[in-house]
């Protein structure tokens, strides 16, 4: 991902300074009064979006190709985090479940048994 990153940052810096150089030798408009470094990085940004398309395809699949594995990564990790937790959660309610009743029958006997007096 780092090397698609810094390609295309690199692309974008030569085509700014391509055109920067075009407009100082006046091919191209310099833009409106202080507007010229503007103009030269926004003409570079258009510029440089359909040349990487091209030539930078075989990075950027690779990029790609790295992202879907690091996400279907996180998927399995997640899928198995939440089945761990599933599983404590059961055990944590079948030993409240059990905590309880082992409570509560000594108490429901003693009040079934009628009181004399």
């Amino acid at each position: 991902m780092f090397r698609y990153t810094a390609l295309r940052f690199g692309l974008i810096v030569a085509c700014f300074g391509v055109i920067w150089g075009l407009v100082r030798l006046h091919l191209l408009p310099a833009g409106l009064g202080d507007s010229n470094y503007l103009w030269v990085a926004l003409l570079a940004l258009i510029v440089s979006a359909p040349l990487s398309w091209v030539l930078l395809r075989g990075a950027r699949e690779e990029a790609a190709a790295k992202v879907s594995a690091r996400v279907d990564r996180t998927r399995l990790n997640f899928a198995e985090s939440v089945g761990q937790e599933d599983e404590a959660d059961d055990a944590a309610r079948a030993a409240a479940a059990s905590t309880s009743a082992a409570a509560s029958a000594p108490a429901s006997v003693q009040e079934s048994e009628p009181h004399t007096a």
